[in-house]
């Protein structure tokens, strides 16, 4: 029998904002010493009061506006109870009944497979827990974390296997970053996947239907879902390559499981990276163990008020796409390149704006994704700390496109530029670079090339024709380069031809 495996993601998101969620301790992940940024508030004192940040709603909101969620009229916020070291209440704020987004999608960039988008069930906003730091046979928390503004993202349980899933995660944290609303850096722990994952006979489905009240808080729709087996949660996940493996290995796990006629324990899973095999840590909870009730000390959130303060979205990064491909008709790899950060589609629009010709935007295109990140990356730079401004790419670009200067000439150009800065074509006048295209320094410059290689002239006769490649090669180190290459080769075929 075949088995179909049935995925659904949970995604914490650390959110971008200055203070904490419900006290005014910095949210500073960038702080390397150890219980810093706390205080009475979110270290759980008896007697303290939190305070909703503002900031953490709203851009939980605007995630929510741009997958097409429902945005409801009021929110609720409830305490989780439950016991870890690096929880200091003893209890996490989140919320459960009530959350600030309900349903939405997100639509692949791609087609992966027969499903054109991810459906999305809620978007909630908690408290983040503290890190705990593990030593040789003792343990250390560290709280600068706890009480960091958490969005948790629930999808549908619509995912069929690990490279859609680990699309889908890309594809988010990309629309994360254009909205502003986390770095969302998976290294750094601000992006944490949950897998829950499980499988039954293929073909098994059944019809879910989703309601709403009367304030509209969620369309009515229905639609089919594979029938769930026992599911099985992977945590642990810091990458979407651990994400897509760790599907991949569960689906194989559960599928011999099956196949011998065994049942699937209902578990929480690790990942370990280095065996690229899930482990065993606990048995799953269920949510009544986590014994929900409405956070006394917050009042029931009314969020109407919010609605017109997030209605102007960024542009998106598929609204980014159609647009490069419509306006700039560039090719669907250059296109992904760009938009996949958003300061090099940026620094990109603004050489655009500057060139002075258009029909130079391909070779700018060219010369961003190959020469400048080339360097860029060489460097180990990024696009805040390099000194060339859009004016001088495009000013570049433009003597380049207009052959005032050699491809040549041009890389060693970019090159002093990304060092130094400066204006390109004062780098040429002082440096001598602009390319030669008159016609009696260049017959002077391939006579000369001839008496220094006659070996060389004597192959090409023969019909070696990287001979007249090696002399053209002599001539450009001769000029450093900046030689109009294609006058060049025609001149030295005709005079080798004459002589």
């Amino acid at each position: 029998m075949d088995y179909k495996p049935t995925i659904g993601l949970e995604i914490h998101v650390e959110l971008k904002t200055r203070t904490k969620m419900f006290c005014n301790c910095l949210n500073d992940p960038e702080e390397k010493h150890p219980n810093i940024n706390v205080c009475p508030i979110c270290m759980g004192h008896p007697g303290t009061l939190p305070v909703i940040n503002k900031e953490a709603i709203k851009k939980v909101l605007m995630v929510g506006r741009a997958l097409k969620g429902n945005i409801p009229e009021y929110s609720q916020f409830d305490r989780k109870n439950y016991f870890y070291p690096d929880l200091p209440k003893g209890y996490q704020i989140s919320q459960y009944k009530y959350p600030l987004v309900l349903g939405g999608e997100l639509n692949l960039k791609s087609q992966i497979s027969n499903l054109k988008s991810i459906r999305i069930r809620r978007i909630h906003l908690e408290e983040d827990t503290g890190r705990l730091i593990h030593g040789e046979n003792k343990s250390f928390v560290d709280f600068n974390r706890a009480g960091v503004p958490l969005m948790e993202l629930v999808t549908e349980p619509v995912i069929v296997f690990g490279k859609e899933a680990r699309h889908f995660g890309e594809e988010l944290q990309l629309i994360l970053r254009y909205l502003g609303v986390s770095s969302a850096d998976m290294e750094k722990g601000q992006m944490r996947v949950e897998v829950n994952i499980s499988l039954a006979p293929e073909r098994a489905e059944k019809s879910v239907s989703l309601k709403t009240d009367t304030k509209g808080n969620l369309t009515e729709t229905e639609f089919l879902i594979s029938k769930l087996g026992t599911k099985v949660e992977i945590k642990n996940l810091n990458s979407f390559r651990a994400v897509e493996r760790a599907i991949d290995y569960e689906t194989k796990r559960q599928t011999e499981i099956l196949q011998k006629k065994e049942k699937v324990v209902q578990e929480t899973r690790g990942w370990n990276e280095d065996k690229e095999t899930t482990f065993s840590q606990r048995e799953k909870e269920e949510s009544h163990d986590y014994r929900y009730f409405p956070e006394p000390d917050l009042p029931v959130l009314k969020i109407s008020n919010l609605k017109s303060q997030i209605s102007n979205l960024p542009e998106l990064p598929q609204e980014k796409r159609i647009r490069f491909k419509e306006q700039f008709n560039l090719k669907d790899e250059q296109i992904e390149i760009l938009v996949q950060d958003k300061k090099f589609a940026d620094y990109f629009e603004e050489v655009v704006s500057e060139l002075e010709d258009k029909k130079y935007i391909q070779l700018a295109v060219n010369y961003l994704l190959t020469d400048l990140q080339s360097l860029m990356k060489e460097k180990m730079l990024s696009f805040e700390e390099i000194l060339i401004t859009p004016e001088n790419f495009a000013e570049l670009i433009q003597l380049i496109g207009e052959n005032k200067i050699t491809s040549r000439s041009g890389k060693d150009v970019l090159r002093i530029m990304i060092e130094k800065g400066g204006d390109p074509s004062l780098i040429i006048d002082e440096g001598g670079l602009e390319q030669i295209n008159d016609e009696k320094t260049i017959n002077d410059l391939v006579m000369q090339i001839i008496e220094e290689n006659p070996k060389v002239i004597e192959d090409y006769r023969k019909g070696k024709q990287m001979a007249l490649q090696f002399l053209v090669g002599q001539a450009m180190k001769k000029t450093k380069g900046s030689v109009n290459p294609q006058i060049l080769a025609k001149t030295l075929i005709r005079f080798i031809n004459v002589s």
